[in-house]
């Protein structure tokens, strides 16, 4: 089902950027939409003082000449590019699409996309201690050189989090700016949180003006997610913190000592790409060296795609991006930020759980987990216990507690059994509170399978899986025909450490295989992304619900969201720890280091079904921070490697060049092989059964030594099932550090019974060891029969 809806969304967005384009029916001024235009390099005349100038001028010609009016409204440019791209953004009619696809100096024409966020322990658990004399923190000094730009909803000035106490002065590079704006003073940033901005002209030209009595026209977070993606990353050690009462202890992010630079881009009604395109200009000018992106949309070819494109540029100008892998798992084919320039990042659970367990009339107790810190229920006590879907009017609506849904006389003074979908989990818990229900239980549905996340819910209630709510539904309608009624009580037990088996793949963690890309293995990697503390803004309740009044300066959130933002710190300690490493030689370090074992000793686990997971589930595995500072060996990539990689994807010229602002000769890069021969820390085919019985490829890699002078890394091959792969050649003997040598991987694979449509993924690794590094890249090989 992930596979096919995937596909759709990419087919209608493709056609529908060609359809709206080539229609010549509308009039220039009416049913206009955003459109993002690539313009070339040096395009503009010398007689326009600005780029932006001569891009209004040159759209009031277009548009005249195309209306033959000169009274037609004119197209206001929203923004311009000049840093990661060049061109602008403005609200076109098809026919002024279809006249700028004609020009000359004109790259292309992208339709915008709206993208949404992809919503203290996890240090220690990643085994970064403050105390250690030695390691990631200290070799980098916690970062203090360098810049995280977080693209996300704004920041929190005033949390502790963003405190620069004992930091020196911002770095001299630093050529960004704090701009005011509504309930953020001039004076809101400092030598912590060097730079502000906001982005909304692309916002307000489709929605209008904001309602600025509940958004700030500012850098400021009026949602929560910036302020804590941006904590996660670089937050100070604050002590005490908790929520609630709940994960106490000191909260850290992963580079505390790391500069930071908000850069507002999420609104009420989401973010849209031209303000994100304007963000990643203003931050790689601004001179940050990581790019943290908590957001995420459909999947779509690269040079259709502003975060690819964005993303690329600031690559290109050695900018570190990582994006969140997105929340639509446990399905297949659900990871989005693909491109193999952007560091992709999966969740993971670490070994803190929040639980609070029901406990059935009949005896039975059920695990569920929970964040509440208000008056519980009366110990001891048994409570009349409802299904909302019998208690409601049409059922549905009811079995979900929607707003209005709920019947007062059925459920007063009950706890009630909530289905999840379509509201969010913590408003659930108000609408049956405001029906007069005293407890809530949240049931998982089939999709969302055991995966459970703690929410700060505004009522007593608790969260349990999918086959629990099973026993739930089965329990409450076999009690109501019984002499004994069905009852219930929550028992919460604050938080739990040491929790087995941890790192456990989160269930909403979106998943692989690349829906773009099949050659290049997403996710990349996983990171802590469930139950992470990090900082909260004071005017958002912790359950995120307008009417939740409480305040408090750390919360609990889960998502994909939170995991990228630990990659992104990280990223700027390994930048700090080796200034000279590029953009993928970070992401190499992190990918051949990472584990893919639990700590259980076991291969991790998948929570949505309690079986084990697979590389299309974590990528190459949990990241391992202290030994991703020293890796031994990188795999490095350049820009024209990417160019040569979009070649060998049947990319077309102009194709290449929108996303890269490269020309490109793509002669030479078929040549040399095909898009899997892309230097990436994964290997992955897909092999297509039309008929062969055997079917073989090859990769050529090269690894860059990081490690020790003089050293000699032996192979160790370890092939899918049923598969043969070797390796030539097996020795590589390194002189010196920077070093560069070259092998050959030869896989050969056997046609398998497969049913008409159907696939098979098989995994295995190839290991280089010189008995002090490992570096493990996974060898992926999918069987394909088309329909």
């Amino acid at each position: 089902m992930a596979s096919s809806s995937s596909l759709l969304v990419f087919f209608f967005f493709t056609f529908a950027a060609s359809s709206f384009a080539s229609s010549s029916t509308s009039s220039s001024s009416a049913g206009r939409k955003t459109f993002i235009v690539q313009v070339q390099r040096d395009a503009k005349p010398s007689i326009f003082p600005t780029h932006k100038h001569w891009y209004e001028s040159s759209l009031a010609s277009l548009i005249s000449s195309t209306t033959n009016s000169t009274n037609s409204d004119p197209a206001t440019v929203i923004h311009t590019y000049e840093t990661v791209f060049h061109g602008f953004s403005a609200k076109l009619s098809p026919l002024e699409v279809q006249k700028l696809h004609s020009l000359p100096h004109v790259v292309a024409v992208i339709p915008e996309q709206v993208r949404h966020l992809q919503t203290t322990r996890s240090p220690e658990f990643l085994g970064l201690k403050t105390t250690d004399s030695a390691g990631l923190l200290k070799e980098s000094d916690f970062g203090s050189d360098l810049v995280i730009g977080v693209i996300d909803t704004g920041v929190w000035p005033e949390r502790q989090s963003f405190n620069d106490h004992d930091l020196g002065p911002i770095p001299s590079k630093w050529k960004g700016q704090c701009v005011a704006g509504n309930g953020f003073p001039a004076n809101s940033c400092n030598r912590k949180l060097i730079g502000a901005r906001f982005f909304c002209n692309g916002y307000e030209s489709t929605n209008g003006k904001m309602n600025e009595t509940t958004e700030y026209r500012s850098p400021r977070d009026s949602d929560g997610h910036g302020s804590h993606t941006a904590s996660i990353a670089a937050g100070r050690y604050v002590f005490p913190a908790s929520t609630l009462g709940y994960a106490r202890g000191v909260a850290a992010g992963m580079a505390p000592k790391a500069r930071l630079a908000a850069y507002k881009v999420c609104w009420n009604a989401g973010c849209y790409d031209s303000d994100i395109l304007a963000a990643f200009d203003a931050a790689v000018a601004d001179g940050v060296d990581v790019v943290s992106l908590s957001v995420g949309g459909a999947v779509v070819p690269y040079y259709l795609d502003s975060i690819a494109i964005a993303a690329f540029g600031a690559t290109d100008a050695g900018v570190f991006v990582s994006a969140s892998a997105g929340n639509g798992g446990p399905g297949g084919l659900t990871v989005t930020n693909v491109a193999p320039w952007v560091t992709t990042v999966g969740a993971g659970t670490i070994d803190r759980d929040f639980p609070a367990d029901v406990k059935l009339g009949n005896g039975r107790t059920i695990p569920g987990v929970s964040i509440y810190g208000g008056p519980g229920l009366t110990p001891r006590r048994m409570y009349p216990l409802v299904y909302g879907g019998n208690e409601g009017g049409d059922g549905y609506s009811s079995s979900l507690c929607l707003e209005g849904s709920l019947d007062q006389n059925m459920v007063k003074g009950k706890i009630v059994l909530c289905d999840r979908g379509i509201n969010s989990r913590a408003a659930k818990g108000e609408v049956v509170k405001k029906a007069g229900g005293i407890g809530m239980i949240l049931a998982n549905g089939v999709f969302d399978g055991e995966g459970l996340v703690a929410d700060c819910h505004v009522l007593p209630a608790t969260a349990v899986g999918a086959s629990s709510g099973d026993e739930l539904r089965r329990y409450i309608t076999a009690a109501s025909k019984s002499t004994s009624p069905p009852t219930a009580t929550i028992i919460f037990k604050g938080t739990k450490l040491g929790i087995q088996p941890a790192p456990v793949v989160a269930s909403f963690s979106a998943r692989g295989p690349n829906p773009e890309s099949p050659e290049i293995l997403k996710p990349d990697v996983i990171a802590p992304g469930v139950n992470i503390l990090a900082a909260w803004p004071d005017k958002v309740g912790p359950s995120g619900i307008p009417s939740d009044k409480r305040k408090t300066e750390f919360n609990i959130l889960s998502g994909t969201s939170m995991a990228c933002p630990h990659v992104s710190g990280l990223a700027a300690l390994l930048k700090a720890a080796h200034p000279e490493w590029s953009p993928a030689a970070i992401r190499s370090a992190l990918m051949t280091t990472a584990y893919t074992v639990d700590n259980r000793g076991g291969t991790m686990l998948d929570e949505s079904t309690g079986n084990v997971s697979t590389v299309m589930d974590f990528g190459a595995g949990h990241v391992h921070p202290q030994k991703a500072m020293d890796p031994g060996l990188v795999y490095d990539i350049s820009s024209f490697d990417y160019v040569d990689f979009l070649c060998n994807s049947n990319y077309t010229t102009k194709n290449i060049q929108a996303v890269t602002r490269k020309s490109a000769d793509c002669s030479g890069a078929k040549k040399a092989g095909h898009s899997g021969n892309l230097n990436y820390p994964s290997l992955s085919v897909v092999f297509q059964q039309y008929g062969k019985e055997k079917m073989s490829t090859h990769f050529i890699r090269t690894v860059t030594n990081v490690g020790d002078p003089n050293s000699v890394y032996h192979v160790t091959v370890r092939p899918p099932s049923g598969m043969t792969a070797t390796v030539q050649p097996e020795k590589l003997a390194f002189r010196r550090v920077g070093q560069k040598l070259s092998f050959l991987v030869r896989v050969q694979a056997r046609a398998m019974k497969l049913s008409a449509g159907s696939s098979s993924t098989k995994s295995g690794s190839v290991v280089w060891s010189d008995g002090k590094h490992t570096v493990t890249s996974p060898l992926v090989v999918t069987m394909q029969r088309p329909l």
